[in-house]
């Protein structure tokens, strides 16, 4: 036992030595990490296997940011029935309610009975609400006592109500206020392609436009290239400084030097981006976790925030990525994207239901002003295609 603890120590006390080195290394980090395992290659062939950095960047993917799309969404105002907040999350989420739509009208056609509750609780788990989310909905309903043959709106109305009792269990909204000691720091996360980079560009234009706030972003997603310049175009746009490095920088010092940056700047928010995770991938999962040992030696209290976010047409996969991250990271909140893509909007009422997780912000649309605050009897009415 003692030479377990011993161990222990050891271990923790090499872990500070190694972070200590990235905190004040003496020069740029290696573009490659160094591999032990290499001894037995020759140069010649452990050239040949490299691959250049040209190739690096041909082989990336930008997402295309619209010149005018400050512009386009500039004067939306949020009472605007023509093209209001609510206007803007119905039609967003329009495959959703359209699906939901289809099989309810054709169910309501007939007399409640077992097969229609049956089918009802079908439709709710296409709906990707869930199977444990479904039946509980359809028990809700199944105790109500109708005098009468209801109607799909009457049906829509009373889904739309149990929809919105379980999405205020995460009904929070995102902390914006500047702490004492420094700026407020939100480190942003998810698998690849979720859409990290523009929800923090979306979420900039919000805190520096609306809220007057002023936003410090940090590259900390080094291995690609096309991520830093895309990020580069959302900070140039929302009038936020850039805090980057080179390729194969590590992402830990530069999240390190973001903050204490932002402190001498006085900055409201620092956002870190980080690269995208795959789940099953354990050393860029431990890298993320590199990342907040690193910025709490500067600060014990960051990052406030960690926030997931999700891609909505990946439907019932992001519960699996939820779990993922919460066994390796403390959540704190969630961003969920793509929803005008998706007939999988069902996967919000899931996410609340299952984890109780917030959930900070929707993405309904490809506009910079297309990331709206979550509102549980908003969406909930949406989702069923309420007015």
């Amino acid at each position: 036992m003692v030479f377990w603890r011993k161990k222990n120590n050891a271990s923790a006390q090499e872990q500070d030595e190694r972070d200590d080195k990235i905190l004040h290394h003496p020069r740029e980090p290696d573009l490659e990490p160094v591999i032990e395992n290499e001894v037995g290659i020759s140069a010649d062939v452990k050239h040949s296997l490299e691959e250049t950095d040209s190739e690096i960047i041909d082989a990336i993917e930008v997402t295309p940011i619209p010149d005018n799309v400050i512009a386009a969404r500039e004067t939306r105002e949020e009472g605007d029935n023509g093209g209001g907040w609510f206007s803007q999350l119905s039609k967003g989420l329009s495959k959703s309610s359209n699906k939901l739509d289809l099989g309810l009208s054709d169910l309501f056609k007939r007399k409640l009975d077992t097969a229609s509750y049956e089918t009802l609780e079908d439709i709710l788990i296409e709906a990707d609400l869930g199977p444990k989310t479904a039946a509980m909905l359809v028990d809700q309903f199944r105790a109500r006592k109708f005098e009468k043959d209801v109607t799909p709106d009457e049906v829509k109305s009373i889904l739309a109500q149990d929809i919105a009792e379980i999405l205020k269990k995460s009904a929070y909204a995102l902390e914006t206020k500047k702490p004492e000691d420094g700026p407020r720091v939100y480190l942003i996360c998810g698998v690849n392609g979720a859409g990290k980079t523009t929800t923090i560009g979306k979420l900039a234009h919000l805190l520096h436009f609306k809220l007057k706030k002023k936003v410090i972003i940090a590259a900390a997603d080094t291995f690609r290239a096309a991520a830093i310049e895309q990020l580069k175009v959302w900070a140039d746009r929302t009038m936020s400084p850039l805090i980057a490095k080179d390729i194969g920088a590590d992402a830990a010092a530069v999240s390190f030097e973001a903050y204490e940056k932002a402190v001498a700047d006085g900055a409201d928010i620092l956002m870190i981006d980080t690269a995208g995770r795959l789940q099953n991938k354990t050393n860029l999962m431990e890298e993320l976790q590199k990342i907040i040992r690193v910025i709490k030696k500067k600060n014990e209290t960051i990052p406030h925030e960690i926030l997931l976010v999700l891609d909505a047409t990946t439907g019932q996969n992001a519960i699996s990525q939820v779990e993922t991250f919460m066994s390796m990271v403390q959540i704190t909140g969630l961003v969920v994207t793509k929803l005008d893509g998706s007939a999988k909007g069902g996967v919000v009422v899931a996410l609340a239901e299952q984890f109780g997780i917030p959930v900070y912000a929707v993405g309904v649309g490809e506009g910079i002003e297309d990331l709206q605050p979550f509102r549980p009897e908003a969406f909930a009415k949406a989702l069923v295609g309420l007015s």
